[in-house]
């Protein structure tokens, strides 16, 4: 059929990496019939292409639905389509974005492909095997995507008949039945995988893989918000059965522990490892110069990173996260991804503690005008008292006022490309640029109504330092990190301290916290006398994470998973007053909510969480209408 051509068309940046294209000799000219999707190896081949292709893009910009949709970043790009989700505009009428069919679509095409790859003539009966393999892993992880994204879902344990009558349409299974079929899929296709891929083929199914998305759904299901919590008390199927047990049950995050242990023993036997600054050696990219936020910068955009577990190397296009985060090239490079104040608020001291913590640290006057002492390798001239004596993550991934940013950018006096200009390039070979984010400076709003900063702040992470604003298409390719080490490290830390094996927990802490070049938890937090409790353990894993993790997807999770969004995502985002020229009015604390302040009104951020409803996603309202076995989720 020529729907699977096209399928194939999508995949091929999936499974051919960054270094090659040359994969369209394997989509035959026509594909008829079923049959014919296996009349040839490479049409076997093509069709098993065609299953990853369900797959979200996880780097698709103005449509990824976890991507800046927390709270850890405000955009300048408010009517994009990603943006209906922090402002709560999404309803089971109107979805906005939705995976339910897509997800779905993926499992009965991987069915269709086990049912059938038994019959292409001369296919090798290891290749057969490994193909059905990468169909069930598949089959595991669009079930876990589709249990992420709805909560319990119906189980597809076959390939669905086409003649069902409705009256037999399956229902949702609860949610622990879900999680243990799903964790028995992916163990039983890590059985059958390989540990490693190479080359071109780094984007398919492994057995690492497996182990590491089972540990991820195990954290999930242990997680408050599907662990004894009461709120689902009445979420039932039409047969009375509950659907999220209301009981706390303490083994899971054994079960959780477990995996997450199990996941990194299978990572660091195939040469996994966390990225360190010996490993960041392009010497045509000498900035960051200092070698721990090198590390923490190429540790996303170095392709020969060992800290990569499972990539997705898809080309992230012309309006994702590098262009948008980079100053501001006209056509370019838009000026626009800004941490929150909430975000940078988390980020540590440079001693390692909480900013609210850190007797050293003014944390109340954090707004104040100060500068930079002279030869800080920071930033220069005036700033803000919350840039200074930052920890490193700080500065290898957040651009603010009188700091920089390592990129490239061709400057064009006739059209204002200011940013790029002689007098604020900086570093080695001028490879860094002075940001400054006052109305009229460098990096500022001047006269626009997009492409601006709406706090005064850009982020740094995800972007190479070898992008190029007004040259070709300006952003780098590299794969993304569908999860890599640092997780798994944290995911095994955070089921350490609710197992009670605090010990355990503090050494994978510290793993995290050595390479980021901050002191261990019991350094920091012992120099100010505060003992390490499951309770405090508890609040600096979640911290830990919030940070190490920042703009991998993880937010839009971990805060329902914790039952934290209504109190998180449910706030107006903060920053600094960027409509004037006056730097003491700058540094004004601002409430992004539209009201008026020296300069003009600011940007006007609306954000909206209602809970129970938007700790899950709506089914789609159709879907409950022709399955009248499926309930909707609950407040939709």
């Amino acid at each position: 059929m020529k729907k699977y051509i096209q399928f194939i068309f999508i995949t091929l940046a999936l499974l051919t990496g960054l270094w090659s294209c040359d994969y369209l000799d394997i989509v035959p000219d026509e594909v008829a019939t079923e049959e014919d999707a296996f009349a040839t190896k490479k049409a076997a081949e093509g069709f098993l292409y065609s299953c990853y292709s369900y797959i979200p893009n996880p780097r698709q910009g103005a449509g990824s639905l976890d991507w800046f949709t927390g709270d850890e970043v405000v955009t300048a790009f408010e009517h994009e389509v990603f943006a209906q989700f922090p402002k709560g505009n999404y309803t089971a009428t109107d979805p906005v974005i939705s995976y339910w069919n897509t997800l779905f679509s993926g499992i009965k095409q991987c069915y269709r492909l086990i049912n059938n790859v038994d019959k292409t003539p001369g296919l090798e009966k290891s290749l057969i095997e490994d193909y059905k393999a990468q169909a069930d892993f598949l089959i595991a992880y669009y079930h876990f995507l589709l249990l992420k994204n709805y909560g319990p879902i119906i189980l597809v344990k076959e390939e669905p008949s086409l003649n069902t009558p409705p009256e037999k349409f399956l229902g949702r299974s609860p949610y622990d039945e879900c999680v243990k079929w799903i964790a028995e899929k992916f163990d039983d296709s890590a059985t059958r995988l390989p540990a490693t891929r190479k080359n071109d083929q780094m984007g398919l199914a492994t057995s690492v893989a497996a182990k590491a998305i089972k540990s991820r759904m195990l954290l999930y299901a242990a997680s408050p918000l599907f662990n004894g919590n009461t709120m689902f008390s009445d979420f039932k199927n039409p047969d009375g059965t509950l659907l999220i047990n209301t009981t706390f049950d303490a083994t899971k995050w054994l079960s959780a522990k477990n995996a997450a242990k199990d996941a990194i023993d299978a990572a660091e036997a195939i040469g996994c490892r966390l990225y360190q600054p010996t490993d960041a050696t392009d010497a045509s990219l000498p900035e960051p110069a200092d070698p721990t936020q090198r590390a923490l910068r190429f540790t996303l955009v170095d392709k020969t990173s060992k800290e990569s577990v499972w990539i997705d190397a898809r080309d992230e296009g012309f309006y994702s996260l590098q262009n948008k985060s980079r100053p501001y090239y006209a056509n370019a490079s838009w000026n626009g991804i800004c941490p929150t104040l909430a975000m940078l608020d988390r980020f540590y001291t440079k001693n390692g503690l909480p900013i609210d913590e850190d007797p050293a640290f003014n944390y109340e006057g954090r707004f104040t005008p100060t500068a930079f002492a002279a030869g800080d390798i920071n930033g220069e001239g005036q700033t803000q008292v919350m840039n200074l004596n930052r920890e490193p993550r700080y500065y290898a991934w957040v651009s603010f006022q009188g700091g920089y940013y390592e990129c490239q950018g061709k400057y064009e006096q006739s059209t204002n490309q200011w940013a790029y200009a002689p007098k604020n390039r900086r570093g080695i070979n001028g490879m860094k640029v002075l940001t400054q984010f006052m109305r009229n400076q460098s990096c500022g709003i001047h006269q626009r109504s997009n492409n601006y900063s709406p706090g005064g702040f850009l982020n740094k992470k995800g972007v190479s330092p070898a992008c190029n604003s007004g040259v070709g298409n300006g952003y780098v390719k590299y794969p993304w990190p569908v999860v890599r080490l640092a997780e798994l490290y944290l995911n095994y830390a955070e089921a350490c301290v609710e197992t009670g094996d605090l010990e355990e927990a503090k050494i994978y802490l510290n793993k995290i916290r050595e390479r980021a070049g901050i002191p261990t938890v019991e350094s920091a937090w012992g120099s100010i006398g505060v003992s390490l409790t499951k309770e405090k353990l508890r609040q600096i894993v979640r911290q830990e994470r919030m940070i190490e993790l920042y703009l991998e997807h993880q937010n839009f999770w971990d805060m329902r998973r914790w039952l934290l969004a209504d109190r998180y995502f449910n706030v107006v985002p903060e920053g600094n007053n960027i409509m004037t020229d006056n730097f003491d009015e700058f540094c004004m604390r601002t409430v992004l909510d539209g009201r008026k302040v020296p300069g003009g009104n600011a940007p006007n951020i609306v954000r909206k969480f209602v809970a129970p409803r938007n700790y899950l996603l709506p089914i789609p309202y159709s879907e409950t209408q022709k399955n009248k076995n499926l309930v909707q989720n609950p407040g939709y």
